[in-house]
């Protein structure tokens, strides 16, 4: 999930067509609290209120499925276990690393580390507390900032993403609008319990309520109040599908990356026949394609570009793709 697929909530008040919510609401916040505390799924992130932990998986987890962040939340954090160690690793690395797991969106991995560099740099190494000084961080958007806030320091707002939408329509048919979604997260929400009220809101979304409901299997404890349950109506609001990864340009800025950590370099040449084998300087897929996505990496600091005088032998010397070198930025 990105940032720009959710809303960190600053409270209530939102203006928007929210309907009216139940009357017995301590009802319904026990009653979900109650569901999560008694079984809910395991991650290891959960089991930590470190902030650096808790941020390393939130960006982990942005549009990538959770079974596939467990592992590569485990090595990264044994990897670089604190903010400091992974300030001072070489950024080449952390981006490798990034690529080597199919995380997606390299750029992420390099503001990761900027990120520890300012935490370190800019806080003496304590991270700040508030979602709104989270967001100085780099990369750290509202809704970042907000799960950070909410499950390291029980100091966040409502969050609303696509599984809290979900649930929130259907269980008080909040119309599929994002300020009565607000204002609903946030009158829902108990005081000072952002920690134990967005992990079980978005538990109900992602085990009980999702795109194929399992109410009564899930034993969904909001059923009692639910307009979906009642009426049978289980749409759901609109979710923009994602483009697909095969074939994309995301998919061969990742390939040029995980292919630039296993070589200290490569000629432009050398390097388009290993990101796809149907490359061909002159062709549709050759340097003037390639040398756009190196470009695009470049400009996200993940690779350096260098245009060196002469040519390798066997080549033109006049040739201006055999001149250019590729590498991992460190």
């Amino acid at each position: 999930m990105t940032d720009s697929d959710a809303t960190a909530v600053a409270g209530a008040g939102v203006d928007g067509d929210a309907p009216e919510l139940p009357a017995d609401l301590d009802a319904v916040r026990d009653a979900l609290v109650d569901w999560y505390e008694a079984d809910h799924r395991e991650f290891p992130w959960r089991r930590t209120e470190d902030p650096y932990e808790i941020l390393v998986s939130e960006v982990m987890s942005q549009q990538t499925q959770l079974d596939r962040v467990v592992p590569a939340w485990e090595d990264f954090v044994e990897e670089w276990p604190t903010t400091e160690e992974l300030a001072e690793a070489d950024r080449g690395g952390v981006v490798a690393f990034w690529s080597d797991h199919s995380l997606g969106y390299n750029n992420r991995a390099k503001y990761l580390h900027e990120a520890a560099g300012q935490v370190e740099g800019e806080y003496g190494g304590t991270f700040p507390e508030t979602p709104e000084e989270l967001q100085e961080l780099m990369g750290v958007g509202p809704y970042t900032a907000n799960a950070v806030a909410s499950f390291a320091f029980d100091n966040g707002d409502a969050v609303v993403d696509t599984n809290v939408k979900r649930v929130l329509h259907r269980a008080f048919a909040v119309p599929d609008d994002d300020a009565a979604f607000a204002q609903v997260a946030s009158d829902v929400m108990p005081d000072g319990e952002s920690r134990i009220w967005n992990n079980a809101i978005m538990e109900l979304g992602g085990v009980a309520c999702g795109t194929t409901p399992r109410c009564d299997e899930a034993g969904c404890p909001w059923r009692r109040w639910c307009h979906a349950y009642e009426t049978g109506d289980f749409t759901a609001p609109d979710v923009p599908e994602q483009p697909s990864f095969e074939g994309s340009r995301r998919q061969f800025r990742g390939r040029i990356v995980r292919l630039l950590g296993e070589y200290d370099e490569l000629a432009l040449d050398d390097l388009g026949p290993r990101v796809r084998v149907d490359y061909s300087p002159d062709g549709e897929h050759g340097r003037e394609w390639l040398r756009g996505l190196v470009d695009d990496l470049a400009d996200d600091g993940l690779v350096a570009i260098e245009e060196r005088a002469g040519a390798d032998e066997g080549r033109s010397a006049d040739d201006g793709a055999s001149e250019v070198v590729v590498s991992l930025r460190r």
